[in-house]
């Protein structure tokens, strides 16, 4: 794995994090009924820094091997709605609409996972444990919108 190729799947893995920045949670989160076992808020910081080491590492490993052009295509497609869902849950408070987006981001990490593991196995591994985080965030988003019947009725 080339250190400079990792740095710059990081670098996308951090711009799309970004947007947890920009639009944080808020006082509209905060007020939404959740389920019981929705992780507490210290969890989210710790599983994203891991997740995005763990995608840019897949995506390192992948981009240096021959026939990687649907591992790439993915992982790009993937990182595209990532970036994509906390503007449109949190920025612009369309639950429903964001559970679409999540629906994207799930298939396109199992899919990208099933590419990445047919272009190195490692990579495709270091996506197991994404594809679990965005199945609790699907499963998150669908009960929250469950839940605020009136706040999700916007999208």
């Amino acid at each position: 794995m080339s250190w400079l190729v990792f740095g710059i799947f990081l670098v996308a893995c951090l711009s799309a994090g970004a947007t947890g920045g920009l639009f944080p949670p808020g006082k509209w989160y905060e007020g939404l009924s959740k389920p019981a076992w929705t992780p507490p808020n210290w969890v989210f910081p710790v599983a994203w820094t891991t997740l995005y080491l763990c995608m840019a590492a897949a995506g390192a490993r992948a981009a240096v091997r021959p026939d990687n052009s649907v591992a790439m295509a993915l992982w790009a497609l993937q990182i595209a709605l990532n970036g994509l869902w906390t503007p449109v849950f949190f920025g612009l408070q369309r639950i429903k609409l964001g559970l679409v987006v999540l629906i994207g981001l799930w298939l396109s990490v199992f899919f990208g996972m099933i590419a990445l593991w047919q272009v190195d196995w490692i990579a495709g591994l270091l996506f197991v444990p994404y594809l679990a985080w965005v199945s609790t965030a699907g499963a998150l988003n669908y009960s929250v919108m469950r839940l605020n019947p009136e706040a999700a009725k916007a999208g």
